[in-house]
């Protein structure tokens, strides 16, 4: 048990998971080339081990194609770094005036790997386009994917049933959560494209809705990383209702509003089925009331942009007419709401959507470190000024 605790908090350890967090940082920076800043966090910094693989754009790849390099991954080395920081205070640091802050500095790094954990696994991140003189009261998270079935029979409000679509492989079937339906994922493409055949004759799998009035075709495609590209998730699914199979379907993330609905019918009941963005509701309305777009003076690079907008919320009392604008984000409801793109010719405003439960927490844990390095440095310069006025 001893040497397990001054191998935990050795100093040697420290330097060793730093050497590697710097190995780590650099080969992430390297697939970042070819997987996208958003793919390469949670492949290299959201995970627990990773192996890095030569880039089939490189070189010599035809002979170097095996090479691979496996690490610890960033969950694995932040968990190491915050035993290593716990067991070296338990083990060699003694609370006292003079450490002080020490003590303050490394509670705020401490403070600061939690942050980060917690953002990892609770923060989520999304977009609410938004015309002017309308309103939304849902975002949409252009990297999640939703399988909806939803009952719209009720004149006030829409019933929706969701399924991830990381639960959409092949030959698995699900059931559809409170309803009759179940769903059998015949086949499942990650990227596709959609297209129509000569002659609008559908030759795919499915027997039922868009892809058979529309003559639809999917071709499979690689996965994009690209920051400013989209993959098309696309999927034929057979619904199963009480009786019996109810026909294969076709759906997608680009077979959206601006395509006839898909209903699927079993006894009484109808639903509407989608393959859609993951959409996150709340209980208020963001209505754009004016957009405005300023340019540089003789280019069309922004040099700001903003939006004048009203919460309507379903609390009365909670209604608040807001200005959001570069650098100057709203937060309402534990939501923050950033002025991140425009469209439209300038007539639809789009917010980059943020919850992050643990957000405060950055800006104690420096604070604190800032804090720590002030009074420890305090500390020495008092001694310095005693000792020197003990010489004279």
């Amino acid at each position: 048990m001893k040497l397990v605790v001054q191998f935990f908090s050795s100093l040697r350890l420290t330097v060793v998971l730093l050497s590697i967090s710097l190995a780590l940082i650099f080969f992430g920076t390297l697939d970042q080339a070819e997987y996208g800043i958003w793919h390469t966090q949670k492949l290299y910094f959201q995970s627990f081990f990773v192996a890095w693989a030569y880039p089939a754009a490189w070189p010599a790849h035809e002979q170097l194609h095996w090479l691979r390099i496996p690490m610890p991954g960033g969950y694995l080395l932040g968990g190491l770094l915050l035993v290593n920081l716990v067991a070296a205070h338990v083990t060699r640091f003694k609370l006292s005036a003079g450490k002080s802050g020490v003590f303050l500095i490394h509670f705020g790094l401490i403070l600061l790997l939690v942050s980060e954990l917690l953002t990892n696994l609770l923060a989520v991140e999304s977009q609410m386009p938004v015309d002017e003189g309308s309103r939304r009261n849902y975002s949409e998270s252009y990297r999640e994917n939703e399988l909806v079935f939803i009952d719209r029979s009720h004149t006030e409000f829409d019933t929706v049933h969701s399924i991830p679509v990381s639960y959409l492989n092949p030959g698995t079937t699900i059931d559809v959560p409170d309803t009759p339906l179940s769903v059998r994922t015949v086949e499942f493409y990650p990227n596709a494209e959609l297209g129509r055949f000569p002659g609008g004759e559908s030759r795919g799998m499915a027997t039922r809705g868009a892809a058979v009035s529309m003559g639809l075709v999917v071709t499979p495609k690689a996965v994009t990383y690209a920051e400013d590209a989209i993959n098309t998730v696309t999927a034929y699914i057979e619904i199963i209702g009480p009786d019996g199979p109810l026909g294969t379907w076709l759906v997608s993330n680009v077979l959206d509003e601006r395509f006839p609905a898909q209903v699927v019918e079993s006894g009484n009941r109808a639903w509407e089925v989608a393959l859609r963005f993951k959409r996150h509701y709340y209980p208020f309305e963001i209505e754009l009331i004016e957009f405005s777009h300023d340019r540089y003076p003789g280019t069309e690079i922004p040099f700001n942009f903003s939006s004048e907008v009203i919460i309507h919320h379903t609390d009365s009392n909670k209604t608040r007419k807001a200005l959001i604008y570069m650098n100057h984000p709203l937060r309402y409801e534990g939501l923050t709401f950033y002025q991140a793109s425009f469209a439209n010719d300038d007539r639809t405003s789009i917010f980059q959507v943020v919850r992050n439960p643990g957000w405060l927490l950055p800006y104690v844990s420096v604070l604190l470190m800032g804090l720590g390095m002030a009074v420890q440095f305090g500390i020495h310069f008092i001694r310095f000024l005693r000792k020197r006025q003990g010489t004279v």
